[in-house]
């Protein structure tokens, strides 16, 4: 008796009977990741814009463990008929799906917030519940991606499935004939691997289910391969095809950026980044025109943003796959993949550097999803597996590329830094002309970011003399979410356009798709107005999202900044071959210290070199804002002259 009382009471609170709302969810089973479900409702009374929709999976999950909401009130208006409909795509995460109609209640000191300060919404008043979605198999090959290894020829393919399967790798030359096969290893990892909140609650975590990986080797170079991945008992991917790695001395073709993250199709608990759809859109457009091109695509730090929530690594590699699937995916650790209140590298300086950004993760999904070419580990002094894929080296056609991490030990004395100066020492740059070295954290930023200080002034003092010293090309970065380009910079000058000294061009490329904005340093007389002084060293920066291309011919390396509103380049540089005899080292400095002429009107401007034969080389410097025509079949476009904004 008292029990029903309770329910007529809950009803009459909630403005409607519980017994007439319905929710319903079809098709009730999916074929593949990513497909669509309709949810329609019908028969709530009084409807408020504050009614909402969770979305649960496993089905078995707490109220308050929804992986995302959508509000009623973003469907069609007949919501305020208390009926409607929403579609929604679900990513194969391994378990069935549930969706839950609640009764939208204003917030109150009580109530959780998410990332933004918005209040979550209240799991107090369930009015109905849906039948469950399930997956024609939840052991379907997701999370499909591409990377290097150490050895020339080879290719890593890796995905994802429930059960811990017998997985191979069927490919060939042919799309119809895939006749060479590989077997796969699989790996996983558990809840009580997390090292903090929310990662390692009930909350944030969810089964990860299986990392498959397998080694593809003896392949031709610049040769289009054909695969499919899975097993009988679970199922094939569909066929995905690569170029294979180009031969020593050939071009080079990369894309890179910092900072993608992903973006969901409900809100949840973080702010994810909506702009990473307009950078993998453009992605996919270069992959197409470059063709048959061997291409790398390079993510430097901050991968996913999951910082904890474990469905956010399967929202992000669902997103990536249309290009990870077509070229290799080269990662660097991010402080958003690792950084935890006990991580065992934290000096007395950067307490205030490393902090909870990982969300609890200590690295453990970063180290296993991906496998970057060499064997760099770091215990983590906890039950959880050794983080890796901290600082490895690969040779891409005429490119040298370093990638090392900011977020451990980089001093003189630890592994990384023997390492660096080991690599860097040994490259032979008769084979590989150019040098580019990749971190997250970036060693020179105008902008204004006071907590990193302390790691920026000791990459300054030990790093940046092994760059100069072994005549690296280019430093990129990520972490700070702007485009930024300098001189040749070294200890905050530009080089001498005489020949007299060297010194790298670094480029910030953060701008994938993480939409926080921080800004640019303030004007010390005015620190409160946002009027941001640019320095002499500081050519070109942009607050536009975006990417980089880079391409490389044994004579000459262009990088250029591609725009996500447009597509097209809006600031490119051109370095000459350090060391292909080809021009002296004051010609060399000439060309990369002409960016000086725009660090004051930070103008659009190219500089382009003509190299004349004859007995001998001569440079020619040219200020050009005109469009120009790659040899790869992308435009690279100039935009007209137009002021710094400010």
């Amino acid at each position: 008796m008292r029990i029903a009382l309770a329910i007529l009471l809950t009803a009459a609170a909630i403005g409607g009977r519980v017994d007439s709302v319905t929710l319903d969810v079809s098709p009730k089973v999916l074929d593949r990741s990513g497909e669509i479900i309709t949810v329609e409702w019908s028969g709530l009374e009084s409807p408020s814009p504050l009614d909402w929709i969770g979305i649960y999976t496993p089905p078995d999950s707490l109220d308050g463990n929804f992986i995302g909401y959508l509000l009623l009130s973003s469907s069609s208006a007949a919501w305020r008929e208390g009926k409607g409909s929403l579609q929604l795509p679900l990513v194969n995460m391994r378990a069935a799906y549930q969706l839950r109609l609640f009764r939208g209640i204003p917030p109150s000191k009580s109530s959780r917030f998410d990332e933004d300060g918005n209040p979550l919404p209240s799991t107090d008043s369930r009015l109905a519940v849906s039948d469950d979605v399930q997956f024609a198999s939840f052991n379907e090959p997701t999370q499909i991606h591409l990377s290097l290894t150490s050895n020339f020829g080879e290719v890593r393919v890796m995905f994802v499935t429930r059960d811990a399967l017998e997985c191979f790798i069927l490919y060939g030359t042919e799309q119809d004939s895939l006749d060479l096969t590989v077997a796969t290893k699989s790996i996983t990892y558990q809840q009580g691997d997390m090292c903090d909140e929310p990662a390692n609650t009930t909350l944030g975590w969810r089964n990860p289910g299986y990392i498959h990986d397998g080694v593809l080797g003896k392949l031709k170079p610049s040769k289009r391969y054909f695969y499919q991945v899975g097993s009988k008992e679970g199922g094939w991917s569909k066929t995905y095809s690569f170029v294979s790695s180009p031969e020593e001395g050939d071009e080079t073709n990369a894309l890179l950026f910092g900072d993608l993250g992903t973006t969901v199709p409900y809100k949840t608990f973080l702010w994810t980044q909506a702009q990473s759809a307009s950078t993998l859109k453009w992605l996919e457009r270069d992959l197409d025109e470059l063709e048959d091109k061997p291409t790398f695509i390079s993510h430097i730090g901050d991968i996913s943003y999951a910082r904890g929530y474990a469905w956010l690594w399967d929202e992000f590699f669902h997103r990536i796959q249309p290009v990870a699937a077509r070229a290799p995916y080269t990662v660097c650790i991010g402080n958003h993949e690792y950084d935890w209140p006990l991580q065992p590298w934290k000096p007395d300086w950067a307490l205030r550097v490393y902090g909870t950004d990982g969300g609890g993760e200590c690295g453990v999904p970063y180290s296993l999803k991906f496998q970057m070419p060499g064997n760099s580990t770091l215990l983590t002094g906890t039950k959880a597996p050794a983080t890796k894929n901290l600082y490895f080296s690969l040779d891409f056609g005429v490119v040298h590329f370093l990638y090392f991490s900011t977020e451990t030990d980089f001093l003189p004395g630890s592994r990384q830094y023997e390492f660096i100066v080991r690599d860097l020492e040994a490259v032979d740059r008769s084979k590989v002309p150019f040098v580019v070295v990749l971190g997250h954290r970036p060693m020179y930023t105008s902008n204004h970011e006071v907590r990193d200080g302390p790691v920026r002034s000791r990459m300054l003092e030990h790093l940046e003399p092994v760059l100069v010293k072994n005549r690296v090309d280019v430093a990129l970065w990520g972490h700070v979410h702007k485009y930024e380009r300098t001189c040749a910079v070294k200890n905050f000058s530009c080089a001498a356009a005489d020949g007299s000294s060297f010194a790298p061009v670094h480029v910030v490329i953060g701008m994938g798709g993480q939409d926080w904005q921080p800004q640019w340093e303030p004007r010390s007389d005015h620190p409160e107005y946002p009027i941001f002084p640019q320095p002499e060293w500081s050519v070109f920066r942009s607050e536009e999202f975006g990417y980089v291309r880079l391409h490389a011919t044994k004579e000459l390396l262009r990088l250029s900044y591609v725009g996500n509103g447009d597509g097209e380049v809006h600031d490119y540089v051109e370095i000459p071959a350090s060391s292909s005899m080809l021009l002296s080292s004051s010609q060399q400095n000439a060309v990369r210290s002409i960016d000086r002429a725009g660090s004051g009107a930070n103008y659009f401007f190219t500089a382009s070199l003509w190299f004349a034969v004859g007995g001998f080389f001569a440079a020619t410097i040219l200020l050009s804002v005109w469009k120009k025509r790659s040899d790869s079949k992308v435009e690279w476009k100039r935009l007209e002259m137009r002021p710094l904004e400010v």
